[in-house]
């Protein structure tokens, strides 16, 4: 189990993360997403042992991470900016991976390189950035690790085998329970593969769940009625966003579908039809309620508030 609590690093006076509290499970694919400069990369770099906290803790089983070899040795981290050896083949990065792993799977290496068609011999500087990024992640997962970090691991992979190494990712978490950490820019890359969804915005984890909760504790209501109305008509409703067209009103509802329904067909509307809302939209009008925005415009805006969970 991994856990952190109240996280910070700084980099002189920018604050890369601020406080952040989570416990990420074994058996677990936890999903982060956030802007550029959210703080995902640091959060794995801290998790991975390469960076030191500045403040608060992060713990492997209980275990500090930083200057722990024993717990460094359970965790393979993929970054967004590959390493390998300049020059070398996917042959002599696995040496390079077998002398540091003990638990590295020749056999699995050679068998994942196979079934994606990778040259073992070839020099990886000649490898397309999709190519190399299937070379690394094959090497990490051969590792067999309790803890492997993806931090944008699916960038310039095309569907066929984005979704390949997502079926191998769920694999080893299903059969060994180990836990895996994704970073993405892009809530649809996640929603599929992950158990646990995680926003970070500004260094500060805004708002964290499950994605079954995070996907049915809301829903989209278009509804119109003939005389004039205003937001207030929906006082006792735990409205997350409202807005307007003519006579036809958007809500974003949080709390019983069934009960909101009921409520608002009592008050006769002209129109009224409940809407599933995809997470991207979920995690949209979240950060509108908690007074974010990624609109460049509008960058100075307040430090995080601390997180919560969405039950």
């Amino acid at each position: 189990m991994i856990r952190t609590e109240n996280l910070t690093k700084k980099f002189d006076s920018y604050t890369a993360l601020k406080d952040i509290s989570c416990t990420i499970q074994d058996g677990c694919i936890y999903g982060m997403v956030g802007s550029n400069g959210a703080g995902k990369s640091t959060f794995l770099r801290i998790l991975s042992g390469v960076y030191k906290a500045d403040g608060g803790r992060a713990l492997l089983d209980g275990a500090p991470i930083y200057e722990n070899p024993q717990a460094k040795g359970q965790i393979v981290f993929v970054p967004d900016e590959l390493y390998y050896i300049n020059g070398a083949s996917m042959e002599r990065m696995a040496t390079l991976y077998a002398s540091l792993y003990p638990s590295f799977d020749r056999s699995r290496y050679k068998t994942l390189a196979g079934e994606l068609g990778l040259d073992l011999k070839k020099n990886l500087n000649t490898f397309s950035k999709g190519m190399r990024r299937q070379a690394i992640t094959i090497l990490a997962l051969a590792v067999r690790p309790k803890y492997i970090f993806f931090d944008e691991t699916f960038d310039g992979m095309d569907p066929v085998v984005r979704s390949y190494i997502k079926k191998l990712i769920c694999q080893d978490v299903l059969d060994r329970g180990a836990a895996a950490i994704i970073t993405s820019h892009s809530l649809r890359e996640l929603e599929d593969t992950c158990d646990q969804l995680a926003l970070l915005h500004r260094g500060g984890l805004v708002l964290e769940s499950d994605i079954q909760n995070l996907k049915t504790s809301q829903f989209k209501i278009q509804i119109a009625f003939q005389e004039a109305y205003d937001r207030q008509k929906f006082d006792g409703l735990d409205l997350v966003h409202f807005s307007k067209y003519g006579s036809v009103a958007n809500l974003i509802v949080r709390g019983d579908r069934e009960e909101t329904l009921n409520k608002l067909r009592a008050m006769q509307p002209v129109l009224l039809e409940a809407l599933p809302l995809t997470l991207e939209e979920v995690f949209t009008y979240e950060m509108e309620a908690l007074g974010y925005t990624f609109h460049l415009e509008e960058d100075a805006v307040s430090p995080p508030t601390p997180s919560r969970k969405v039950q």
